[in-house]
């Protein structure tokens, strides 16, 4: 028989350290979508086209994702709060050194900081979540952290737009930096990680051979398949559109301002602290939340069709809160990950996965950045050929994750316990 578990340290303990956490993930997401509020005016003071553009964007997600392999290991070893201090410091760095660019080479070398050092960010949340909230209530605080991320969607809104317009997108880096250095602050001073109280423990803490080794089986293992190819697709999806695409399209297709344009991307981030809580709330288990992702994501490749061949700015904008109304359905594939593994394997399984999103999100920007530049030379609409680049991506990737199969842990009897 198992050992009981560690006694839960109190909440007065626990919120207020996961509130540190999530401040570093409000910051990822600033990062990650800083582009679509800043990319009018780097193509005019670098002369980049959309294919430089796509590669700087996914310049974050290509590191952020390469690197969350080793973050994830690395908080197996060394523990949470020591990874993320370390690592985030990196992104401190990165932004101010953005804010300092001369030239392209060097805002690239800040954006590859920038997503190293934002890598364990959410991850340290999910896993902190992991070991010290019950299971069946996991869909539901990850929501609800997905949503408090959202406070970094918000200051790429509006706020920033209207810093860039003033002050340049210089200084909405130098503000970037001062947030995340306070930040980093606040973790110092707050995170020191209790026991853990649903996590299995060990008597003996693994070694990075031990640990790659540990995720080479998840590889081994067929289920995995079928949630990396949808991990790579749906959050980079949304993601290529708030973060990259939206800006450019409002206003060269529909004549926005960038203060506006920063507006409708606000408005999205208000629907982002909602709209994953919502749908944690509705999580309907281990047995049916599956068939909900393949509906959703199906849905939102149709949307992102649809979008493709609007022309007029009020049906657009509908569609797009529609879009950011169904996007908190990501959360349930988190869910999704943690019910398919054992408990021993769930830090593993929530890393890959995170891996898995963040080089989607790469491949999915510099794929579309591509796309964009292709047809524009051929005298294409870019952002029509961008966004059925997308649908398609979409679409194929729902259909593959319905066909590949599912966990074992997901057809036994009393699964359920594992929401």
């Amino acid at each position: 028989m198992s050992p009981d578990p560690a006694p839960l340290a109190p909440a007065a303990r626990l919120v207020p350290m996961l509130a540190s956490l999530l401040s570093a993930f409000a910051l990822s997401q600033a990062f990650r979508t800083v582009t679509a509020i800043l990319a009018p005016s780097l193509q005019a003071d670098f002369g980049l086209d959309g294919q430089a553009l796509g590669a700087f964007a996914g310049l974050f997600g290509l590191s952020f994702g390469v690197a969350q392999l080793l973050m994830g290991i690395g908080m197996d070893v060394y523990g949470l709060r020591r990874t993320v201090l370390i690592s985030f410091s990196l992104a401190i760095a990165g932004s101010a050194l953005s804010a300092l660019a001369p030239s392209y080479g060097w805002l690239m070398a800040g954006q590859l900081l920038i997503g190293v050092g934002c890598s364990p960010a959410f991850l340290a949340c999910t896993m902190f979540l992991a070991r010290h909230f019950p299971a069946e209530r996991f869909a539901f605080f990850s929501g609800v952290s997905l949503g408090a991320g959202g406070l970094g969607l918000i200051f790429t809104g509006t706020p920033l737009a209207w810093v860039v317009q003033y002050g340049g997108w210089r200084a909405g880096f130098a503000v970037l930096a001062v947030l995340s250095a306070l930040s980093w602050l606040l973790i110092w001073r707050v995170v020191h990680e209790p026991p853990a109280a649903y996590a299995p423990q060990s008597t003996q803490r693994e070694g990075w051979r031990q640990a790659f080794a540990g995720l080479a089986s998840l590889l081994a293992l067929p289920h995995t398949w079928g949630i990396l190819v949808m991990g790579m697709s749906c959050y980079a999806a949304f993601l290529s559109l708030r973060g990259l695409w939206l800006g450019p399209l409002l206003i060269e297709r529909f004549g926005y301002t960038l203060v506006q344009s920063g507006n409708v991307a606000l408005v999205l981030s208000v629907i982002a602290l909602f709209a994953p809580g919502v749908f944690g709330r509705l999580d309907p288990g281990v047995r049916r939340r599956r068939a909900w992702v393949v509906r959703a994501a199906a849905s939102m490749a149709g949307c992102f069709a649809l979008l493709a061949l609007l022309q007029r700015a009020d049906a657009a904008l509908a569609l797009i809160v529609l879009m950011g109304l169904l996007s908190g359905y990501g959360v349930l594939q988190y869910a999704d990950v943690r019910a398919s593994y054992p408990a021993a394997m769930t830090g593993r399984a929530l890393s890959l996965y995170t891996m898995a999103m963040f080089l989607g999100v790469a491949l999915m920007q510099w794929t579309t950045g591509i796309v964009a530049a292709v047809a524009a030379a051929h005298g294409l609409p870019p952002y029509g050929a961008v966004l059925g680049a997308i649908a398609a991506w979409l679409a194929l990737a729902a259909m593959a994750f319905g066909l590949l199969p599912a966990s074992p842990l997901l057809r036994r009897p009393g699964t359920t316990a594992r929401r």
